[in-house]
């Protein structure tokens, strides 16, 4: 499953964003009365934010397993009917501080409107191609979804990309195609809305980026919103009735990924963010080690090689950023 806000200890931002695909960014729960930004540091520890961060990422996923076996059975608008609804729960504290005023009136909302229908087809991109390919195969796209960040980043944003973001950028692309395995499947509608629910996802990012000054709470509670009115819009089509177990299950996918939310920004406060966002990457690992048990998914060999190079790239533009960020701090 959302850049991820670094520590305070950061000056850059960097472009890798925290993978959650079904629920949105990393910042998306700040806290609702100040700005994460300039708030004192808390005690950093190191080991204790390198444990929040793998259980953030493992929460993610298992809340993507969740997803992926609901939607064998129940439609994608009951999933973000049901699930945004659960969320929105979750979010009613922070909610109630922030003030009705603070939602109903964000800054920039046009941006803001954008970043909603992103988020929107996003979602509902990721849930219906997860219902046909394998968890670690989508998984593996989102990975990529730092590399169209980066590349993006000049014609949307106008900022420089040097040469070894362009390697990075190159590299990450080889891994999408070897991801896809290369043959007429790999143009499967299945794999292309998956592609396509990535670069949603992406631009997404890049849209937050200009919302910096926008509360996180604001931003999950619109996007929050937007899935649920989806939802009760299309999920009548065919609408199955829930289970009590399965019920419960749709619920827990709001619960469980505002908890990861939580583990990460808690994660993110304890320790730096050079440090704990690589960690970000063991999402492939719970995804395989899911997929297998659960689904009997076994990854090929161009999965797996693909997903090497988009974590190559991934992390050669993530420390590529931090260098950046540290030399403009410096001078």
């Amino acid at each position: 499953m959302s850049q991820t806000p670094p520590s305070s200890s950061d000056t850059a931002r960097p472009h890798t964003p925290l993978l959650e695909p079904s629920s949105g960014t990393g910042e998306d729960l700040g806290d609702s009365a100040r700005d994460e930004a300039t708030e004192a540091p808390l005690h950093q520890n190191i080991p204790a934010g390198i444990g929040l961060m793998i259980l953030g990422i493992f929460l993610f996923v298992a809340n993507d397993v969740m997803g992926k076996w609901l939607v064998a059975t129940y439609t994608v608008g009951q999933v973000l009917l049901i699930r945004s609804a659960a969320g929105l729960v979750m979010l009613s504290r922070s909610l109630w501080k922030a003030g009705l005023n603070t939602i109903l009136f964000p800054p920039s909302p046009k941006l803001n409107l954008l970043r909603i229908f992103l988020t929107t087809c996003e979602v509902a991109c990721f849930y219906w191609a997860v219902s046909y390919i394998p968890l670690a195969d989508i998984v593996t796209l989102y990975m990529a979804a730092p590399i169209f960040v980066t590349a993006l980043a000049y014609p949307l944003l106008g900022e420089k990309i040097d040469t070894p973001r362009v390697i990075a950028i190159i590299i990450g692309f080889i891994g999408v195609i070897i991801a896809m395995r290369p043959s007429s499947a790999s143009f499967s509608l299945p794999a292309l809305v998956a592609l396509s629910g990535c670069l949603f996802f992406s631009l997404m990012m890049i849209i937050t980026r200009h919302l910096r000054g926008t509360k996180g709470i604001v931003l999950v509670t619109w996007q929050s919103m937007a899935a649920l009115l989806l939802g009760a819009v299309i999920s009548p089509i065919g609408w199955v009735t829930p289970t009590p177990r399965d019920f419960v299950l749709l619920l827990m996918l709001g619960v469980v990924a505002t908890l990861a939310h939580i583990a990460v920004n808690k994660a993110l406060k304890l320790a730096p963010a050079a440090i704990i966002m690589p960690y970000q990457y063991t999402q492939i690992i719970w995804a395989v080690i899911f997929g297998i048990i659960i689904f009997g998914d076994w990854p090929d060999q161009m999965m797996i090689m693909g997903s090497a190079l988009i974590i190559a790239a991934g992390l050669l533009i993530f420390w590529r950023e931090q260098k950046v960020g540290r030399k403009e701090k410096d001078a």
